[in-house]
């Protein structure tokens, strides 16, 4: 296999994923981080749109920070499909030849990254939660590489963290998980400048027919955007103890979220969870109940601002990230802190 210019490999791609013309908020997320790694590469932010129809979605991109836009528009895009959408992916790669390409991990991305990692013969590190540009290896030495993406993520089950670099190929690439990543705040009227490309597309056995799609109505709430979240986990103890849960969410205008024990109960939908294998939120306020404060779950929360926990164990790993901590029964904490809240709210 013939050795890749790394030299010609400049910029920092990020994937700019849509559905029925809504841009996805990791998009956003992904430009904020994306500028952060440019403005230490000293180079741009590339978004990559592709969609039937889209391009008025550019200008979005620019006051979210992309220097410029590459719109892949053709009817065969208009909704996802790995191979026409992994086509149109590595071909902006082979033709732009970007030296970081970030995709969110979403459903979408989880599959469109490494199926397109695979064709343009680089790596892929998947669930990041750290990037930054830095040496690799770490330690000083004759073959030390310099502005290289390390790549941050959780590891067996997420009992440790590795951090993984891609020295040999480009580009370098990364998911990242929705919530993650911060998006700058909007640069107002900042218009895109746009490259339109088009590869070609011929449909092959690999384009699946979609038939029908089913939306599913959801009536839950997202969590990724509620400023107090009130968190259950196993020792809430069952279904209808969440009622305790909920009363404390209603007086302080939060939402119920919960553990990945609770969901796996049935007491609670998969949307609700928080964690590695859940949602990661950053709320003002998050109170962790009944939970014991797992790396898995910790992961996912401990970007809150402020972090109450109540639990009945005293050496739950959950009190080493809580701000405060409450060591009793949630049955007999709760309802007296819902109360004093009440009555505290309502003198106001």
């Amino acid at each position: 296999m013939n050795k890749m210019n790394l030299e010609e490999y400049k910029g920092v791609f990020v994937f700019a994923q849509q559905v029925d013309n809504v841009l996805d908020g990791v998009a956003f997320e992904l430009l904020g981080k994306g500028k952060d790694l440019a403005k230490d590469l000293d180079t741009e932010v590339t978004a990559v749109l592709i969609g039937s129809d889209v391009k008025g979605l550019a200008d979005q991109l620019a006051v979210y920070g992309a220097d410029k836009v590459i719109v892949v528009d053709d009817p065969e895009l208009k909704d996802y499909r790995t191979e026409p959408y992994a086509h149109a992916l590595a071909s902006v790669i082979n033709e732009y030849k970007p030296e970081i390409m970030l995709v969110g991990a979403t459903a979408i991305g989880r599959d469109l990254g490494p199926t397109v990692s695979a064709r343009v013969k680089t790596g892929l590190t998947a669930d990041c939660t750290v990037l930054e540009i830095g040496d690799f290896p770490l330690a000083a030495g004759p073959d030390q590489k310099h502005n290289q993406l390390l790549m941050t993520r959780p590891a067996f089950g997420g009992n440790t963290i590795a951090t993984i670099a891609c020295p040999d190929n480009r580009p370098q690439m990364a998911t990242v998980r929705p919530g993650v990543m911060q998006k700058i705040a909007p640069i107002e009227g900042a218009k895109a400048n746009i490259i339109e490309y088009n590869p070609g597309f011929t449909p092959n056995n690999r384009y699946v027919e979609i038939l029908n799609v089913v939306k599913a109505v959801k009536n839950t709430a997202n969590i990724m955007d509620a400023k107090i979240l009130v968190s259950g986990g196993r020792g809430v103890g069952s279904k209808e103890n969440f009622k305790l849960l909920e009363d404390l969410a209603e007086v302080l205008g939060g939402t119920v979220s919960c553990s990945r024990a609770v969901v796996e109960n049935g007491w609670l939908p998969v949307d609700l969870q928080v964690g590695q294998t859940g949602k990661t939120v950053r709320p003002q306020i998050y109170f962790a109940i009944g939970i014991s404060g797992a790396i898995q779950h910790v992961a996912g929360m401990e970007e809150s601002d402020l972090i109450v926990a109540i639990n009945k164990d005293e050496s739950a790993p959950i009190f080493d990230v809580a701000d405060y901590g409450i060591v009793g029964d949630l049955n007999k904490v709760l309802p007296l802190l819902t109360e004093k809240l009440k009555a505290e709210l309502a003198s106001k």
